[in-house]
């Protein structure tokens, strides 16, 4: 039985941290656990945004560098001091690393895996004896490229499949603990970071609007469509809830079906066969 309770499924007065959680998904999983009355703590660098989210859901907002050990360990003091207990880490923050491995300098490698993989790592890490008490849940927010190349993104891609088998590693060593480690990779969502790279894609393609690049990154992705953050949030608040108890180490995939396209027969869809 899982620690939300006997039905499972309630997630009513858990302690969660997000990390990333002043934008894009982080903030929309913010909202999806506090509109079920969770008691939602959102941390990042930037304490702006964190303030905005946390006023708008009734949470708090800790400024926090999730790669970094010390400010992870005051940041969760802060938690439980205010809380009590922490119950599910959603591990979300990430960042950049968009050039081909010949492009990509040591200060560029060094800083796509530090802001796509240490974070989750260090985040996962120090929370680890307050999850293992609650007998607790980590979601790892990964990606599309976690599982798959796309051009001249090699430190991202590089830091999402480590973050896939961080999951699992974490998942073996400490579901004895009671602790349960998934992850979610989604595919293109509209959060901020995707929004600027469709601004530049129709710049350099030649589209007028940021409508028609999300419209052509999607041509042939069977659902048609980027994700609404929402959506993702809901998958990561089953994850982080009683519902998914028999869960660990998986890694569930939500990018409108991209995954399960045979690149080679696409050409005989564009040609109407």
């Amino acid at each position: 039985m899982d620690s939300a309770g006997t039905a499972g499924s309630s997630i009513a007065g858990r302690v969660v941290l997000i990390t990333g959680g002043g934008t894009g998904i982080g903030a929309a999983v913010a909202e999806r656990f506090a509109a079920e009355g969770a008691r939602v703590v959102v941390a990042g660098r930037r304490i702006g945004p964190l303030k905005e989210v946390a006023a708008s859901i009734g949470g708090l907002a800790v400024e926090m560098d999730a790669a970094d050990a010390e400010s992870v360990k005051q940041g969760l003091a802060t938690i439980l001091a205010e809380h009590g207990r922490l119950d599910v880490l959603v591990a979300n923050a990430g960042g950049h690393g968009f050039s081909s491995v010949g492009d990509t300098d040591d200060a560029a490698w060094e800083a796509s895996l530090r802001a796509n993989l240490t974070t989750a790592f260090v985040a996962a890490r120090e929370s680890l004896p307050a999850l293992i008490e609650s007998r607790g849940q980590i979601v790892v927010i990964s990606s599309l490229a976690g599982l798959f190349a796309g051009p001249s993104v090699a430190g991202y891609t590089v830091g999402k499949h480590a973050l896939i088998g961080l999951t699992r590693t974490l998942a073996r060593d400490y579901g004895r603990h009671g602790v349960r480690v998934n992850a979610v990779c989604p595919g293109w969502v509209t959060t901020p970071m995707a929004d600027a790279e469709m601004d530049e894609f129709a710049g350099h393609a030649g589209l007028e609007s940021r409508a028609a690049a999300y419209a052509a990154v999607t041509a042939d992705v069977p659902l048609g469509r980027p994700a609404a953050p929402s959506e993702i949030a809901s998958i990561v608040r089953f994850l982080g809830s009683g519902e998914s108890s028999y869960m660990t180490g998986s890694v569930l995939v939500a990018d409108g079906g991209a995954h399960i396209v045979d690149l080679p027969t696409v050409a005989f869809d564009h040609a109407g066969m």
